[in-house]
């Protein structure tokens, strides 16, 4: 079924495809290369891997997983996200731990595809993910601070790291630190209408590179970037022989895998909207899937769909996934004719780029909306979701956020609304219906679950129904019952019995009536006392 859906998408993505088409894709590829370049370097340094990792990553990754995508406008590779995830890993487990937690990560993203998966990212609420993001992109900024500055950082976690500057003996890069901070000025001051054309991320790193050429900075740099496509540091097969290695690298494969569905298909449905294209969501994920096993033969990272780079290459023209080929083929040859050039960049100035880029991921736009609107249930999300994401592993702050989502979802759909209303006898101009004998008749209306979370709040607002003799319930309102909700209502129906007073329903929806079926309720009070609307229940009494 995925070579079938992935032989359509392509056929119509081909479809009368041009020199003229062509010419829009290589532009737009080029133009994607000149924004993967700088990030790919810092990506893969900040991961915890190397430079040419990074540009090996966004190489493969823009040929096999752009190649074999789910649309046309998938850019993929090394990217923030990913690299807040991978620096933990590497710390704990060594680049080799990387390769095989990809590897399975991977896979596990090729089953998930072959099983229809690509769905599961819509059950996300929105606040869930803007915390998400930030949570990441605060993470990503305060990985930035040893190559900023010069300081050093021991342990994990994020919260280890930064206890640990407040311990370790410390000492300040000052000429780092000045070249990085640099690079943050000078890319928020970048003119707009440039960085369209020439992205503030490569001119700030030229400039920077540049500068410690002609002035021989004492900072640290990128250093050498091998002129060949299988690095020495890559994925030995033989590893998956041991067992015990292998089983210890399954839960951070899943953590990477979870992230790569996530923003793989939130990238995609963002860009969707941009070209008026749908993402195959199922096609994708199996791409991710075959992608991220390759990539660490040839020594590179896990990668994901990247909106920035994607949505470069939709806002330059590009038509089709030639675009990410051309990406590809640009950054390939700038490995082998530039990495002279890029051995000279500052590792500070990376770390400038990445600070923007952890600030610009932030969806500024739905955090204003979120804090504009004052809705504490969102604020919460919002705040837990990325409070969790810098203090726990990302996995764990998606399932933590999601589950503080569907306790306040059902926290407020378990809210049931009872109203007693005592019935007017003046207000009937039916003459079937005789007002004299609705004097001691009220109706509780109930609008809501009746469940067991809601029992005990149905008793507590019926408990006082004063000397009516004659009771309505029109449950119209109630589209949803369980057993528990059916038997306090039984139980509460047979005191109102016992006491003299009649019990009547009215109004009540096909699901409800099913389970008050099934529970003897009707069997119990019998069909005449279910009527289908509150005034046929009137006219009912009227004739006792």
């Amino acid at each position: 079924m995925i070579i079938k859906d992935y032989g359509k998408i392509i056929g119509n993505e081909f479809k009368g495809y041009d020199a003229k088409k062509f010419g829009k894709d290589a532009l737009a590829g080029v133009t994607v290369a000149a924004v993967a370049l700088p990030l790919a370097l810092a990506f893969g340094v900040s991961s915890g891997a190397t430079a040419a990792s990074g540009l090996i990553t966004a190489i493969f990754a823009g040929l096999i997983i752009g190649g074999l995508a789910g649309a046309s406008y998938q850019i993929s590779g090394p990217t923030g996200a990913m690299t807040a995830i991978l620096a933990s890993l590497v710390a704990q487990y060594g680049i080799q731990g990387v390769f095989i937690a990809s590897f399975i990560a991977g896979a596990l993203l090729f089953v998930a595809g072959i099983l229809k998966l690509g769905g599961l990212v819509s059950y996300l609420p929105m606040p869930v993910i803007t915390g998400f993001t930030s949570g990441i992109a605060i993470t990503i900024a305060l990985g930035q601070v040893n190559n900023l500055s010069g300081l050093v950082s021991d342990g994990t976690t994020t919260i280890e790291k930064i206890k640990s500057y407040f311990v370790l003996e410390q000492h300040i890069d000052l000429t780092g630190l000045i070249i990085g901070t640099a690079v943050i000025v000078f890319m928020f001051v970048y003119p707009k209408k440039i960085n369209q054309y020439f992205p503030s991320s490569l001119a700030a790193i030229i400039l920077t590179t540049a500068a410690n050429m002609i002035f021989k900075f004492d900072v640290a740099v990128v250093g050498e970037i091998p002129k060949t496509v299988f690095l020495d540091e890559r994925l030995d097969l033989s590893v998956f022989a041991d067992w015990d290695t292998v089983k210890g690298m399954i839960i951070p494969a899943v953590s990477i895998a979870a992230l790569g569905l996530i923003e793989s298909l939130l990238c995609g449905a963002s860009a969707g909207r941009m070209k008026n294209e749908k993402l195959n969501a199922n096609v994708e994920l199996a791409a991710q899937g075959i992608g991220n096993m390759i990539l660490p033969l040839f020594g590179g990272v896990p990668a994901t769909a990247a909106i920035a780079r994607t949505s470069v290459a939709i806002k330059s023209g590009g038509q089709t996934r030639i675009t990410s080929v051309i990406h590809s083929a640009i950054l390939l040859l700038s490995m082998f004719v530039l990495g002279g050039v890029m051995s000279m960049i500052p590792l500070s100035a990376l770390a400038g780029v990445l600070i923007v880029t952890a600030w610009r991921m932030n969806d500024w736009t739905s955090i204003r909306s979120i804090f504009g609107k004052k809705i504490k249930t969102a604020i919460l999300q919002f705040l837990i979701t990325m409070i969790a994401t810098v203090i726990f592993d990302l996995t764990a702050a998606i399932v933590i956020g999601v589950a503080f989502s569907i306790i306040m979802f059902v926290v407020k759909v378990s809210d049931m609304q009872v109203t007693v209303a005592e019935v007017d006898p003046h207000r009937f101009d039916d003459p079937e219906i005789d007002p004299e004998k609705l004097k001691y008749t009220c109706v509780v209306y109930i609008s809501g679950p009746l469940y067991f979370g809601t029992c005990a709040k149905l008793e507590e607002k019926i408990s006082a129904l004063g000397e009516n003799y004659n009771v309505i319930f029109s449950m119209r309102g109630v589209t949803v019952a369980d057993i528990s909700g059916v038997e306090a209502l039984h139980e509460y129906c047979e005191r109102l019995i016992s006491s003299g007073i009649m019990v009547y329903f009215s109004c009540v929806q096909p699901p409800v009536m099913s389970m008050i079926e099934r529970c003897g309720l009707k069997e119990r009070f019998h069909d005449d006392m279910f009527f289908w609307s509150t005034d046929t229940a009137f006219r009912y009494i009227s004739k006792l």
